[in-house]
């Protein structure tokens, strides 16, 4: 049997050396696939079918503590001929996208787990919004992941231009790319950011395409998808995370479509670094940028520099940022007594 490098599949020191701290009887593994309490893992010697122990269960804290796609994990064997495999312990993530389950409850979702870029995906036809990118981007840059902007289906837009300069304005110091599937145009610049031990995530709404690029970064249909709808929107095929190898060296997450993106955790600094920046320059230190005489921000944006829309856009997330904290909190306090 040829044994997998698990250093091509994102495997470093840090996490060889952690691994090490556990049970010599368990061997090492990174998840690849999640189906609720199933797991899909990669060993030394192939891959097999998972699932956590019952004190795995007993001890966890949140659902941010199972088992995520991209997690190094540490399991009890490396064939399933007598069964699925018994997963012990997940090790320490170097980098998580995560968004709050949408609803009341105050759970954490982890979308994908030791990445090292975020690929943000928008289309640039239906799917086009500014405010919701900015989103993106404040979660993407709190995971420790770095975000690249992949604007798709360049084919089905009349003013890519315009709407590429939107982009720029917003996503300060983010590469953007943009793609068509038609002749796999912009596909280059994606493959220069992925190479070997090296892993990247794909993340944005449903039928915008992330699969068809997975696709060519294969060479060959992998992953389902699905062609436009008659209200011009692709179709949703992606139904759960996986974990793709490439066959270059690298590694891919595919995600679902996501309908909401409600934060968990965001890094407004650097999304918003202009707005922040400017805010240092007003008279008052807790200036609200609404009629305060020699507010900075205001005067960026009467010049035109800032959009309005972008500063109350980051004062909404700030206070969804705010709920969310709070809800957690007294959540805390409820369990606690």
């Amino acid at each position: 049997m040829n044994k997998i490098n698990l250093y091509n599949i994102g495997l470093t020191e840090r996490f060889k050396q952690e691994s090490t701290m556990y049970e010599e009887s368990l061997y090492l593994a990174r998840v690849s696939v999640q189906h609720k309490d199933l797991y899909k893992v990669i060993t030394e010697y192939g891959e097999l079918w998972a699932e956590v122990s019952g004190k795995f269960k007993f001890k966890a804290f949140g659902t941010e503590s199972f088992p995520a796609v991209g997690d190094w994990v540490m399991v009890d064997r490396i064939s399933d001929d007598s069964g699925n495999a018994i997963l012990h312990h997940v090790l320490r993530r170097k980098s998580s996208f995560e968004r709050t389950v949408a609803g009341n409850r105050s759970d954490i979702q982890i979308v994908a787990t030791n990445i090292d870029i975020v690929f943000i995906c928008m289309a640039l036809n239906d799917d086009f919004n500014i405010r919701r990118l900015e989103r993106y981007l404040s979660i993407a840059w709190d995971s420790m992941a770095t975000p690249v902007i992949v604007l798709t289906k360049s084919d089905l837009c009349d003013d890519v231009q315009e709407k590429l300069l939107e982009v720029e304005k917003v996503a300060i110091g983010v590469d953007v790319s943009v793609t068509s599937s038609i002749n796999e145009d912009g596909y280059d610049s994606i493959k220069s950011y992925i190479m070997e031990n090296k892993t990247v995530a794909f993340i944005g709404s449903s039928g915008i395409g992330k699969s068809t690029i997975v696709n060519g970064l294969m060479n060959e249909e992998v992953l389902a998808t699905g062609g436009l709808r008659n209200d011009g929107k692709g179709r949703h095929t992606t139904t759960y995370r996986q974990l793709v190898i490439l066959p270059n060296g690298g590694v891919v997450i595919d995600t679902p479509g996501m309908r909401e993106l409600q934060i968990s955790s965001a890094d407004f600094n650097k999304t918003f670094s202009d707005i922040e920046n400017l805010a240092l320059k007003c008279k008052f230190s807790d200036c609200n940028h609404e009629s305060e005489p020699r507010c900075a921000v205001r005067a960026a944006i009467e010049n035109g520099d800032i959009d309005e829309q972008r500063l109350e856009n980051y004062r909404k997330l700030q206070k969804e940022l705010k709920y969310q904290e709070l809800k957690s909190s007294k959540l805390g306090k409820k369990k606690i007594y």
